[in-house]
């Protein structure tokens, strides 16, 4: 398999008959933690094996509000910790991962009334940027509010503020620290179910795997194992687990015209004062999010209730009442469920974001965490880890978060604004993908921000086992295009079909298996009575 290649179309039984052997280290999850960790410690020298039980990011981290964010909210709760943190890895990220992650400004409309009010968000707006040590905020002026909000209700607003955070594509951010820690010669595999942890004399040693798609067993070892499952990091995370909450944050999206959104917006919900917030992301529009104790199995897809439809709606109501925006205008939806640590808060949005590490002779767990600060919570759990039987490896924080290296020479078929989305995907890679692409391929899918390229790159080299893999993950087609992009999948078909290595079959059944988990999962929900 090439360096820097996920997994090679075809090539899955290769991959399997490689995890013989012994590994420094074993990496259980992944998702942004996982990779993280996957990533830091491959570029360290650890032979290092991820092994993740469904698609890479197919949980939380493909699912959250895609946000790099420094955490002002936590300001309220105390915890400056967390904040700075949050705010200079976002820093960071913005440096190492131009193109990936973004600078997003967000409209910060505060009305007559509300709590907390003008003068605390603009002290905890001047904390915010004394820890970034750069001035991101600003007092709106009444005469650029329509420029930046045109459809904006200002009934009752006292002012407006500025702030600058970040977006990304979160699952894209996966699979990029999974890319680079296979270009350091770590190896990744999807869909490898963990059945038991290997002990001898009291430490664990490795694991049992089983393969989701083939039922093929196995063993692998390891000096060290890292459980970084999320909210199944319990599975393996033996008596010393704390106690988590899983938590739902669900959100809508919206056709990018519909909301006309120059810029984010930020706002306090009229119910329950829960920050919710809507922007552009991968040319349509996202709403979000709720924070709901999640109820249902954890082995089950989530996905958002009708309560939760209705909970957001209001919330858009409240600041664009003259858009009456309805179900009719909804694209599609997705949940996720957060991993936190539990501390008996009353209120879900009360709790920590914080991360909880835990160990035991040979293993190291860690759970909880955001996604900004997926790297302190990587060399956390890596330093843990070399300090239980890993060896020795250097955590200096100055190296990177992210390989950026020069940008290779645009081609004249791509936008300014698409070449950068690009590279920030594909990292150092792009140059030969790129050249070994047909130019026909670099032109957009209709109704689609993606090159015809990504989707024939995915099938090569990006370990794509089902269509939703390809069509949720890898592109985020499902959820940015009409109906799921159930039109598109004659030419995805046509595009990706023989370099999956399907036959005809083997397609029909992805397409109805396709369909079905995006009505069941990603469509709205039947209206409350």
């Amino acid at each position: 398999m090439a360096p820097g290649r996920i997994g090679r179309a075809g090539a899955r039984a290769e991959r399997l008959a490689a995890l013989a052997g012994d590994w420094d280290l074993i990496v259980i999850g992944g998702g942004i933690t996982g990779a993280g960790i996957f990533r830091e410690a491959a570029a360290r020298g650890w032979r290092t094996l991820l092994l993740e039980q469904s698609d890479f990011a197919s949980g939380t981290s493909s699912r959250s509000s895609k946000l790099v964010h420094g955490g002002l909210r936590y300001l309220a709760t105390n915890e400056w910790r967390l904040t700075v943190h949050s705010v200079r890895e976002r820093e960071q990220l913005l440096q190492h991962g131009a193109g990936l992650i973004e600078r997003q400004g967000f409209l910060l409309p505060v009305w007559r009334g509300q709590k907390p009010g003008w003068w605390s968000f603009r002290a905890g707006l001047a904390i915010y940027d004394r820890i970034a040590r750069k001035r991101l905020s600003r007092v709106v002026r009444w005469s650029e509010l329509r420029e930046l909000a045109p459809n904006l209700s200002t009934a009752g607003m006292r002012g407006a503020l500025y702030m600058e955070d970040a977006r990304t594509d979160d699952a894209r951010l996966v699979l990029r620290l999974i890319q680079e820690g296979c270009q350091q010669g770590g190896q990744a595999v999807n869909y490898m179910r963990v059945h038991a942890l290997l002990r001898e004399q009291g430490k664990v040693c490795g694991l049992q795997w089983q393969d989701a798609l083939s039922g093929q067993e196995g063993e692998a070892r390891a000096k060290v194992v890292i459980n970084a499952g999320g909210v199944w990091a319990q599975h393996h995370g033996g008596e010393k687990a704390p106690k988590l909450r899983p938590l739902r944050g669900s959100h809508l999206l919206f056709r990018r015209t519909r909301l006309q959104l120059p810029v984010a917006v930020s706002w306090l919900h009229p119910r329950d004062g829960r920050p919710v917030f809507a922007y552009e992301w991968e040319g349509a529009s996202l709403l979000g999010t709720t924070d709901l104790d999640h109820a249902d199995s954890l082995d089950l897809e989530p996905h958002i209730s009708g309560a939760e439809v209705d909970y957001l709606l209001e919330a858009a109501a409240h600041v664009w009442p003259r858009l009456h925006l309805n179900r009719a205008d909804v694209l599609s939806t997705y949940a996720g469920v957060r991993p936190v640590v539990s501390s008996g808060a009353e209120r879900p949005q009360d709790e920590s974001r914080d991360s909880a590490l835990w160990s035991e002779p040979g293993l190291v767990s860690v759970t909880g965490g955001k996604l900004t600060t997926f790297r302190l919570t990587a060399l956390d759990a890596l330093r843990a880890a070399a300090e239980n039987g890993g060896g020795e490896l250097d955590l200096n924080k100055n190296r990177p978060i992210l390989d950026s290296g020069a940008a290779p020479t645009k081609p004249a078929e791509l936008s300014g604004p698409n070449w950068r989305r690009l590279f920030g995907r594909y990292g150092s890679t792009l140059a030969e993908r790129i050249a070994q692409t047909p130019a026909g391929l670099l032109n957009l899918l209709p109704g689609t921000p993606y090159i015809q390229a990504e989707l024939l790159w995915a099938a090569q080299d990006e370990a794509v086992e089902h269509l939703d893999d390809l069509l949720l993950r890898r592109t985020r087609i499902g959820l940015v295009a009409e109906h799921g992009g159930f039109a598109l999948l004659d030419r995805v078909r046509t595009l990706c079909q023989s370099t999956l290595g399907w036959d005809d079959a083997r397609w029909d059944a992805e397409d109805a298996q396709y369909r079905a988990r995006w009505e069941s999962h990603y469509s709205l929900p039947e209206p409350l009575a």
